[in-house]
């Protein structure tokens, strides 16, 4: 049986991704990661929060961590960030990026949205956690399934 990565995104289009994941964080010391599964029995952002702790996206050191979810049989995407982001930004922070996801995702543009998603994640906490000299890649950029 084929992973939930390569019935959603090609080997291509998932290494597209992570080199978008690894060019946005070259100007933040934020940590982007992409989790992708089928389905949920939860609410997706409840999902999302859990797969964030699952992956120990709490454990870096300015608690920068954004995890973009992806519940792909159900349709539905979550984007949250750890403690650090939520002090520093307004409440609604990642509605721009989920709008801008939700385009590409509505005319099936998949892996389009995820990489602008991305991108837009990695302008957006510039701002507030820059790169700075010295900072190490705390958490791997490849995308992970459940």
């Amino acid at each position: 049986m084929a992973s939930t990565v390569e019935d959603f995104l090609s080997q291509t289009e998932e290494q597209e991704i992570v080199k978008a994941i690894r060019i946005a964080e070259s100007t933040t010391s934020g940590e982007i990661r992409v989790h992708l599964e089928r389905h949920t029995d939860l609410d997706t952002f409840t999902r999302a929060k859990e797969i964030f702790h699952i992956l120990k996206m709490d454990n870096t050191k300015e608690e920068n961590g954004v995890l973009i979810y992806i519940a792909v049989d159900d349709h539905k995407f979550a984007i949250c960030g750890d403690r650090g982001i939520d002090r520093k930004v307004p409440g609604n922070f990642w509605e721009a990026t989920k709008n801008t996801m939700s385009t590409h995702f509505k005319e099936g543009r998949f892996k389009e949205g995820i990489i602008e998603g991305v991108q837009h994640a990695g302008e957006r906490l510039s701002a507030y956690f820059p790169w700075q000299h010295g900072d190490i890649n705390e958490l791997p950029d490849e995308i992970t399934t459940s």
